[in-house]
């Protein structure tokens, strides 16, 4: 069933055209990656289809009735109220049903009002709606209610939005970047929940993994052509491959039919007949196609690497608490030549503040920080590009020099350095405000990498890269032969470039795991599967040794066998008392204190009806397993 068509639709900002006229579907159940380069208007996609923004040309045109839910990047949520209070002002069709509820308890005289409400709030299961939302808000960890949404960090701002999203239970849910500022553990468990949920997704992510493990559907804008590939990350590599193979043997062809039909229209006389003025427009065509280029230029990133001398960076004794929450205790460890390091760990446990301590931008409160005379650090840090206002690409890379070392002694001009970071001559010139999250990251990298450091810190810093970008940049990082340590939240990201882990676990306790991301969970898993399997064995071995105590053999005891069947008795009962209740409330002219009394006395069965029935499963379960004589 077709939700959302998306017609002709385009986006430009002067002169340049970001898309135009690109047309594509949504139906029940697909979930749908978009993925396209940086600045190719991605975000400018899913602001039109959710209609926060407007498409030049063209429609989105939407099924009558449907739902759409988006988490925005950045998600603007007012800062005054408290969590929960921030879930009841949401635009939510179940905390619509609850009003009108509450409002038709209000007026006991118009009983086919209530009614109505009552019905809705059975449809919609409005009456757990509470029991929900406390139950995503503790899945994400946000089980401080009365917390101000001032006082959360950009990861926890985030998971409130993304609970508002699932609670609102939309026909569609468009997510933009749905993983960035999340943990490990909570990428992992919204993965989980798409993969099992029959939902409708939208997205753009960077989270290779994710497109694998999620998406059913890939479409990919390339050169304003979109080409959508019907399985996941995987069949989509291989699908764009053979695209690729299969292009450039036609643009092949095309350049031979252009030079034959060139050859042909230099010996053409001036007279024309009808057949070959048609040949003509034929050849125009052929021309265009002939000369199309392909936009594949790639990130070539290059560095003038310091030598890296025998000392490193020695951590001695490193303490560091803010308040009663610890951070590190004690920690010690000694950096060797070519160490690539990968920290992981939940929001909060001290990944970044550890990384201010190596740097020294931030002291330790005891414990000694000794750097090598030689090293030298390349700091990527989460906040990005520090540009001022009014400032052009162009500048930010002249602040390091007009021409900047390569390799061998070679140089580059600040102009040629943005090219290789694909930044063209036109771009070079455009404010730095004026790009995308994207340009901006790929911008700061530039302004990293070009000061050639030794020693490179990355923190976060696949969040808002392409995927093209990020495959350059892992290229980049394997042939790199300084020392790395990168905090990542991108599992593909992490298996690819590092060689151990510093596990962040919380209250200053760190362990070195030696392997990568994918190792560290399988490890893990193995750990708890073992744990529950030694707890149920010791279970068993706890209950067989109380049974030969008791000499219990399981059969029900003759006053079990009675509340076995006086149970049957009283949930039959139970039902017909339930349903007479439900009847009462269609009877005309119920005043308001009935429908509130009526109301109670319905509660109170229908728990006795659950109390009384979970019972009696208990005591069929073992009259099934030990059948009486």
């Amino acid at each position: 069933m077709n939700l959302l068509t998306i017609e002709d639709i385009s986006k430009s900002y002067g002169e340049l055209v970001l898309f135009s006229n690109i047309s594509f579907g949504i139906n029940k159940g697909q979930k749908i990656a978009l993925i396209a380069k940086n600045g190719s208007g991605k975000t400018s996609i899913l602001n039109i289809i959710s209609g926060k923004d407007r498409s030049e040309t063209g429609q989105v045109v939407s099924r009558k009735g449907i739902t759409i839910s988006f988490l925005e990047q950045e998600p603007r949520l007012d800062p005054n109220l408290t969590i929960e209070e921030t879930i009841f002002t949401t635009d939510n069709e179940i905390l619509k049903v609850i009003a009108n509820y509450e409002r038709a308890v209000q007026d006991p005289d118009n009983t086919e009002a209530y009614q109505r409400a009552f019905d809705a709030m059975e449809r919609h299961n409005a009456w757990d709606f509470e029991t929900q939302y406390r139950q995503i808000l503790f899945k994400l960890h946000l089980d401080q209610l009365d917390a101000k949404v001032s006082t959360l960090s950009g990861g926890q701002i985030k998971r409130l939005a993304l609970a508002n999203a699932l609670l609102n239970k939309p026909d569609v849910l468009i997510l933009d970047e749905p993983t960035n500022h999340l943990d490990l553990e909570m990428i992992e468990w919204l993965e989980a929940y798409f993969t099992k949920e029959n939902i409708t997704l939208f997205m753009v992510t960077h989270d290779r993994y994710f497109l694998e493990r999620v998406c059913n559907e890939i479409i990919e804008l390339d050169n304003n052509q979109l080409y959508s590939y019907k399985g996941n990350y995987s069949y989509y590599l291989k699908e764009k491959e053979a695209r690729m193979e299969r292009e450039a043997v036609e643009q092949h062809k095309t350049k031979l039919l252009f030079k034959k039909e060139l050859d042909w229209m230099r010996r053409q006389p001036k007279a024309r007949t009808t057949k070959s003025k048609s040949r003509i427009d034929d050849f125009k065509e052929i021309k265009k196609k002939a000369h199309q280029r392909r936009q594949d230029h790639q990130v070539q990133l290059e560095l003038n690497m310091e030598r890296l001398g025998s000392k490193i960076l020695e951590l001695h004794n490193i303490s560091k608490s803010y308040g009663d929450k610890v951070i590190l205790n004690k920690f010690d460890y000694n950096f060797t030549r070519g160490e690539r390091v990968g920290i992981i760990g939940r929001n909060g446990t001290g990944k970044s503040t550890f990384l201010n301590l190596i740097t020294q931008t931030e002291p330790p409160d005891g414990g000694k920080v000794v750097v090598g005379d030689t090293i030298r650090f390349g700091y990527y840090t989460q906040k990005g590009i520090d540009s001022k206002t009014g400032q052009k690409v162009i500048d930010v890379v002249r602040e390091f020099g007009d021409y900047i070392p390569l390799k061998k002694g070679r140089q580059i001009s600040a102009q040629q350095l943005l090219e290789r970071f694909l930044f063209d001559r036109k771009k070079q010139y455009d404010y730095v405000e004026k790009l995308s999250g994207g340009e901006r990251k790929r911008l700061y990298l530039c302004t990293v990498l070009i000061q050639n450091p030794n020693f490179l810190i990355l923190d976060e810093p696949t969040n808002d890269l392409d995927i093209v970008t990020l495959n350059v940049l892992e290229g980049f990082l394997l042939d790199f032969p300084g020392c790395l340590i990168v905090v990542s939240h991108d599992r593909y990201f992490m298996d690819k470039i590092v060689d151990h882990l510093f596990v962040f676990k919380g209250d200053g306790l760190v362990e070195d795991f030696p392997g990568n991301y994918s190792d560290y969970r399988a490890y893990e898993n193995s750990r708890i599967t073992a744990e529950r399997e030694a707890k149920n064995t010791s279970a068993v071995k706890a209950e067989k040794t109380s049974w030969k105590e008791k000499d219990d053999s399981r059969k029900l005891s003759y006053q079990e066998q009675k509340e076995h069947k006086q149970l049957e008795k009283d949930i039959q009962k139970l039902e017909e008392q339930k349903s007479m209740l439900q009847n009462k409330f269609l009877e005309p002219g119920l005043e308001g204190d009935a429908i509130t009394e009526l109301s109670i006395a319905l509660k109170e069965v229908t728990d006795a009806i659950e109390t009384k029935t979970e019972r009696w499963f208990e005591l069929s379960a073992i009259l099934e397993g030990y059948p009486m004589g």
